[in-house]
């Protein structure tokens, strides 16, 4: 029992320093004048994903060399795995619920050339990282792929941050009061910096004791420990996401809300991606493999609506969680 209360001790540090993090971030998006689009699928979105980028990395440093691989991968897959079904179904369920406030229901309020853009370059660089799998593991071959996910994310930062695509800027009654300066309309840069770093240790301490104990619990247990960081441990590191998401829908933000989302599913298909591509044998195995191709069925339904409709609804987006249920399903069953 110890075990299982530390590791949820750790998954709440590693959510507190997320959303402190998360808020930093935003703030320092408003101090330099960034759109919505910029904010949601630039700083929100690699703000969010921090932590699940740093449960694979500790657990691949400091996890021992079967679990802790183990671990990292199943934490990499798992990660755009449940943005793109739960984290899309828990948006959709919030548009529903809101309806009320929604004139234009059941049509969104996305800039869906921002979605568009977000989910064309997933799709594509994450293919790419999974296709990486299939080439025989030699070390030039899978260090030029990486080093392509992460050149063409920084072109993705790029595009997105000098194309505003109409969004208007942050707004102060957007952001909640900055954390460590809450009295304070305009808080100073050091504070903002020191918040985003002090928040940054948090993540990394929860996420030590998360691998540490994640690795006790799957030899206690018999599980897997791919199994169990692919399940576990997104579930708890995309929460910012799905918080985030949920408060910008309620306030009709649907392109913060969404963008937050598909920003951070482009990060973690390349940057994320490419760390497991670089520190592992990068070998996925069949449960890995259905992880991805219903990430992909999931993320293509909605980009084919906003494609050929040019627009997302709620519907859409609860299919996401058909697609999660469908999994553990598959899991609970025993055929991975």
């Amino acid at each position: 029992m110890i075990n299982w209360l530390l590791l949820v001790v750790a998954l709440g540090i590693i959510l507190l320093g997320a959303t402190v993090f998360t808020n930093g971030l935003e703030w320092f998006g408003k101090k330099m004048n960034l759109s919505d689009g910029a904010v949601g699928s630039i700083f929100a979105a690699i703000g969010t994903a921090l932590p699940e980028t740093l449960v694979p990395i500790i657990a691949i440093l400091f996890g021992s060399k079967a679990a802790g691989h183990e671990i990292g991968v199943g934490a990499i897959i798992g990660a755009p795995f449940m943005l793109g079904t739960l984290a899309f179904c828990i948006s959709g369920i919030a548009v529903m619920v809101n309806r009320g406030k929604r004139d234009d229901y059941p049509v969104m309020r996305v800039d869906t050339i921002v979605m568009r853009r977000d989910m064309e370059y997933f799709m594509a660089l994450y293919a790419l990282a999974i296709a990486a799998s299939f080439l025989g593991g030699h070390p030039v071959i899978k260090t030029f792929i990486a080093l392509a996910l992460l050149l063409t994310y920084g072109g993705y930062v790029l595009r997105t941050l000098r194309g505003g695509n109409g969004n208007h800027e942050v707004e102060e009654a957007d952001l909640d009061p900055c954390y460590f300066a809450p009295k304070s309309h305009d808080p100073h840069m050091s504070i903002i910096t020191f918040q985003v770093l002090g928040s940054l240790l948090l993540i990394v301490w929860g996420s030590y004791i998360f691998v540490e104990k994640v690795q006790v619990i799957s030899a206690q247990m018999g599980i897997s420990a791919f199994v169990l960081a692919m399940i576990i441990a997104p579930i708890a590191t995309e929460l910012p996401e799905k918080f985030n998401s949920v408060i910008w829908i309620s306030k009709g933000k649907d392109t913060l809300a969404i963008g937050n989302i598909t920003g951070a599913m482009v990060f973690q298909g390349a940057v994320i991606t490419a760390i497991g591509i670089l520190m592992t044998e990068w070998r996925l195995e069949a449960t890995a493999l259905t992880t991805v191709g219903i990430t992909f069925a999931s993320v293509g339904m909605a980009y084919c609506q906003i494609r050929w409709k040019r627009h997302l609804t709620p519907g859409t987006l609860l299919a996401g969680g058909i697609f999660y249920l469908a999994f553990i399903g598959f899991v609970v069953l025993g055929r991975g």
